[in-house]
């Protein structure tokens, strides 16, 4: 690829991220959604009128 910054590299020209922070945040966002979901499936199993919880 062709770059006219000659300080850049190619990666940082295909804007590639080194650290994975990308990652990062979509691995935090999933797992932050799975709890949430678990927390909200609780709450509602502990709270259920006339049952037990799981």
């Amino acid at each position: 690829m062709k770059t006219y910054d000659p300080d850049k590299t190619t990666k940082e020209v295909r804007q590639g991220n080194r650290r994975l922070m990308n990652l990062r945040v979509l691995v935090y966002a999933i797992i932050g959604i799975v709890v949430a979901f678990a927390l909200i499936y609780l709450w509602f199993a502990v709270f259920a009128p006339g049952g037990s919880a799981a």
